[in-house]
């Protein structure tokens, strides 16, 4: 049976492959309607961004970390933990948080419950929230002021985990990894979200960094081959 759906995939892969002009860049309007066609799974499939950028992550100055609101969302029904007490919790169950509180879910957290996609944290609870480091680090859950998830103004943070707010991170490689949307997005969403991140991408280019920053883009569905972007064009367009 699953070699029976390996050979499946693999049929349809061949044929998604077929549709890509491996010598060639495409657009990033062209991509965009090409990764919906060469989505090859019966469900919604993911659609990824990788960027290689000329970075040294082992030095601190280039370690490019951040967080886009992406104009689309990423089709993904956001789960948002907001660990805070007092007046906060008002104010966070109003903008939509789905788990508000403090110490409950700090109990919950150190026993292993990490059922949520985001979590925020007030401030004055961080010396607390700080000691979820092992479990909710190695997740991508841990609330940091770099990305806007500690912070009294928990109403703005909710808003924009709902909204689409995604978190990137380079790693020891050098490259960017991202979902950017769904292969049911129209094309123009798909090519709007990735424009949003490449010029954050941009503006938090490292100082020190020499020579061309970013090196190649590509977009993916999930299951799908890598189309190459004109990612040179799309920087000189962005920089208009």
């Amino acid at each position: 049976m699953k070699g029976e759906c390996d050979m499946k995939r693999g049929k349809r892969y061949t044929r998604a492959l077929e549709l890509i002009d491996k010598s060639k860049v495409y657009s990033l309007d062209e991509a965009a309607e090409l990764v919906k066609k060469t989505a090859i799974a019966r469900f919604d499939e993911t659609v990824e961004l990788a960027a290689r950028l000329n970075v040294d992550p082992k030095k601190a100055d280039q370690q490019v970390r951040g967080t886009v609101v992406l104009p689309h969302g990423t089709g993904k029904s956001v789960r948002v933990l907001v660990l805070t007490r007092g007046e906060k919790e008002k104010e966070a169950k109003e903008a939509g948080a789905d788990f508000v509180g403090s110490d409950e879910y700090i109990a919950k957290i150190k026993e292993g419950w990490t059922d949520f996609d985001v979590a925020i944290a007030t401030p004055d609870l961080m010396s607390e929230v700080g000691k979820l480091g092992k479990i909710l680090g190695p997740r991508g859950l841990m609330p940091s002021p770099k990305t806007g998830t500690v912070t009294f103004d928990v109403a703005k943070a909710v808003k924009d985990a709902k909204a689409g707010k995604i978190e990137f991170r380079v790693d020891k490689a050098g490259n960017i990894h991202v979902a950017i949307g769904k292969v049911s997005f129209p094309p123009s969403h798909i090519a709007e979200n990735a424009r949003a991140l490449i010029s954050e991408l941009l503006r938090l280019r490292p100082a020190s960094t020499k020579g061309q920053y970013i090196k190649s883009v590509t977009l993916s569905s999930t299951m799908g081959p890598g189309i190459k972007i004109d990612h040179m064009a799309e920087i000189a367009a962005l920089k208009m």
